[in-house]
């Protein structure tokens, strides 16, 4: 088509940004050719949101070096998470009128910190559970290419965590979930027989001020980058280890803007930590995890998680308007649970439309009519599809063959194949990673 850009990856030496190494990118022309290459931030891809950008072959200059050393150093947290353990220790040890949070700055306000903060909106009387509930407390960071901190509505929530304990997993290594790390955490401290334990990798770096070293670690899964060295390295590492036979499952909510190239690599170097601390017996195995993502990106994801298979549980969130479950047509979710357990272990809540299919042995959406000729429960959205005899497969409802393209598409659909618009909606003018439908 058009050309485009092409993710070559981390490469060693890599310059750094304020978000850790940046990754390697060449653009293409129509031909396939291939530009210049050129290292970008690996988790925003906007340059307003993070300016970095240097030619692969460039010649940096020892003063641009040491302005960009300063300007990394300069864009880090103010406080380290040692220092803020610290701080919310001293935080809870205050009397409920004495404890103030800083909306302005997103912090835990100490009285020697309020006269710097006393022209900022603050929150006054904070509680022990909007301490153990940070996700309620904090601004999410709705950048849907960098942070998209679309957060678990209670219902999704709540069926990962049961699922995860009907399934005998102990450990869940959260990666961009905060909500059901919260969620874990908050049982945990009010169930003694609850066993479960959780480790939260993310990018916000907000969420030190509630978590010790051993809960939470400043991590960035575009790059696979632990802010805090090799401590932090070493906090999961010892996380994965499976001692007295406890079993770990990896569940990640990544950005639906970001890379799922680069996405795949962390998670393949996150399995390969969990392969290196397994004694024996599992050295073929990989470690199980739920990858959620939009259905759109099935074939994406199965091109480096071969062994997958997508769920159609329709996973929806708190603050994302069109991400709701039980809506029809295109207002349903379309973000599912990507697993490379096997499907039949997946439980679906019944009571919630979901059905065992005998034949996929699987659980599938009431919509989801199994298609005696494919021999499958086709549908991906949840509503019920069709079968094209000429196409060979099951097709969206609202799409119909054309002869011109010989394949199915939307009735208004142009068939100029060169502008075939996006591919969530059909239009032009845009490309799917930023078409209006998902945001």
């Amino acid at each position: 088509g058009s050309g485009g850009l092409a993710l070559l990856g981390l490469v060693p030496g890599a310059p750094l940004c304020p978000h850790g190494p940046a990754l390697l990118f060449v653009k293409t022309n129509q031909r396939g050719e291939e530009g210049r290459r050129f290292y970008a931030c690996s988790a925003c891809r906007d340059r307003k949101d993070c300016h970095f950008f240097q030619w692969e072959d460039e010649k940096v200059s020892e003063a641009s070096l040491a302005a960009r050393e300063e300007y990394n150093r300069n864009h880090q947290p103010s406080f380290t998470h040692r220092q803020n353990v610290e701080r919310c220790k001293d935080f809870v040890l205050l009397p409920l009128s004495k404890r103030r949070f800083c909306q302005e700055c997103q912090q835990l306000l100490l009285p020697a910190e309020w006269e710097k903060h006393s022209a900022h909106q603050f929150l006054c009387d904070i509680s022990t559970a909007q301490l153990k509930s940070p996700s309620q407390l904090l601004y999410p960071l709705e950048n849907k290419k960098t942070n998209a901190q679309y957060l678990f509505a209670d219902r999704s929530c709540q069926f990962l965590l049961d699922l995860i304990t009907d399934l005998g997993f102990r450990r869940v290594l959260s990666v961009g979930t905060p909500r059901l790390h919260e969620m874990i955490q908050s049982k945990a401290s009010q169930e003694e027989d609850f066993r479960v334990r959780s480790l939260l990798l993310d990018i916000d770096f907000r969420y030190s001020q509630f978590y010790t070293e051993d809960e939470f670690c400043h991590y960035n899964m575009f790059n696979h980058y632990f802010f805090g060295g090799e401590a932090a390295r070493e906090t999961c590492r010892k996380f994965l280890y499976q001692d007295n036979g406890e079993r770990v499952i990896m569940v990640t909510d990544p950005p639906f803007g970001g890379l799922v190239e680069a996405l795949a690599s962390s998670f393949k170097k996150l399995m390969a930590m969990w392969k290196e601390t397994e004694k024996g017996g599992h050295k073929t195995q990989e470690m199980p995890m739920f990858w959620i993502f939009p259905y759109f990106f099935e074939s994406r994801i199965l091109e480096f998680f071969p062994s997958f298979s997508m769920m159609d549980y329709q996973v929806d969130y708190d603050n994302h308007a069109l991400y709701k479950h039980g809506k029809t047509g295109r207002r349903q979710s379309p973000v599912r649970i990507f697993t490379n357990l096997t499907p039949s272990m997946i439980v679906l809540p019944v009571e919630e439309g979901y059905r065992f299919c005998a034949v996929c042995q699987r659980y599938v959406s009431s919509g989801n009519q199994h298609c005696e000729i494919c021999n499958s429960c086709t549908s991906k959205d949840g509503r019920r599809w069709k079968h094209c005899v000429l196409c060979k497969k099951c097709v969206k409802p609202s799409w119909f063959h054309c002869n011109n393209c010989n394949c199915c598409a939307l009735q208004n659909h142009t068939c100029d194949k060169t502008d075939a618009g996006c591919f969530v909606c059909g239009k032009a003018g845009h490309k799917r990673s930023t078409c209006p439908s998902l945001s």
